[in-house]
């Protein structure tokens, strides 16, 4: 019997902290790069991200295994998850964080097509087609519109292919073994994984710089700590305690909130056509992803109004 409940205020809460964490992750990395490279910096909180991890699993005494078979799939989401992050460290070069954090979150696009083919329960529907449409045309617009503003081609592409291979993380670990592994297990795959990758992407892209001044410090705790190992423990515990799309519909605060957060702390402009695309892309992510969860709610709307 699944016991997962609908959302309540704690869970709001803890969503709302959530994503404003991950919303302020691409402004930290834009911030701090004149301090520590950016890949260097995605490669170090991996590393000590994946040994609190590991801390946390010895703790709850959880076992890392690898005989059950799950490193080969592990082996590939860490892949996935290294070039996720490598391309946006580099996006974060070019363009601006508000751009990063929009193209980033197209993840879902790119996870449900691609189970649409490959699973039969994942079939798209016309409201989720319709969402793929809408997103589509906010790329396009936030791509191509005049007011091109910090938000070069070159950064804004990297930063769709890092929302690419985060949609490709979720389709492996849905396909294969790891949706029967533990969160932690999964996340430690994904961040030793990274850790090695990026830290070898950094030496071959020159990026070692590393100036240990306070904002650099602060910023590669944060990224720790913070995001990488307590905000991914509240979106794992949220996943087993909630229902899924009520929680995964609320995820889509994260663009607003590192759109908002890039102007605020960073001064970045936000062209009018970027604006209309990325709330087009947020449109249509919310239709693909929270189709189920929008059906309920206008059922629901449906039925006090025939009252």
């Amino acid at each position: 019997m699944d016991t997962r409940k609908p959302l309540d205020p704690q869970a709001v809460g803890l969503m709302i902290a959530f994503c404003l964490c991950l919303g302020l992750q691409q402004v930290v990395i834009k911030a701090t790069a004149g301090d520590i490279s950016p890949v260097l910096q995605l490669a170090l909180r991996s590393g000590i991200a994946a040994v609190l991890v590991l801390l946390y699993m010895l703790w709850s005494r959880e076992r890392p295994a690898l005989a059950d078979g799950n490193w080969k799939p592990g082996l590939v989401v860490g892949v996935l998850f290294a070039l996720e992050y490598l391309f946006l460290g580099e996006a974060l070069r070019f363009t601006s964080a508000s751009h990063a954090v929009v193209f980033l979150y197209t993840s879902p696009v790119f996870t449900a097509l691609a189970l649409h083919f490959l699973v039969a329960s994942e079939r798209l529907s016309a409201p989720q087609w319709a969402g793929i449409l809408l997103a589509l045309g906010g790329i396009a617009l936030a791509f191509l519109g005049p007011g091109g503003g910090q938000g070069s081609l070159a950064g804004d592409l990297l930063a769709l292919l890092a929302g690419a291979a985060w949609g490709a993380t979720t389709v492996v670990i849905r396909t294969s073994r790891l949706a029967l592994a533990s969160a932690s297990q999964t996340l430690l795959y994904q961040l030793v994984v990274a850790f090695v990758l990026l830290l070898a992407s950094a030496l071959l892209l020159d990026q070692l710089y590393f100036s240990a001044t306070p904002r650099a410090l602060a910023g590669l705790a944060f990224q720790s700590v913070v995001v990488c190992f307590a905000a991914f423990l509240i979106w794992f515990w949220l996943l087993r305690h909630y229902l899924a799309s009520r929680v995964v519909v609320l995820s889509f605060m994260t663009p607003l909130f590192g759109v908002a957060l890039g102007a605020w702390l960073l001064r970045e402009p936000l062209e009018p056509e970027f604006l209309a695309g990325a709330l087009l892309v947020i449109a249509g992510v919310v239709l693909v992803s929270g189709e189920g969860w929008l059906r309920a709610l206008l059922a629901r709307v449906a039925g006090r109004a025939a009252r």
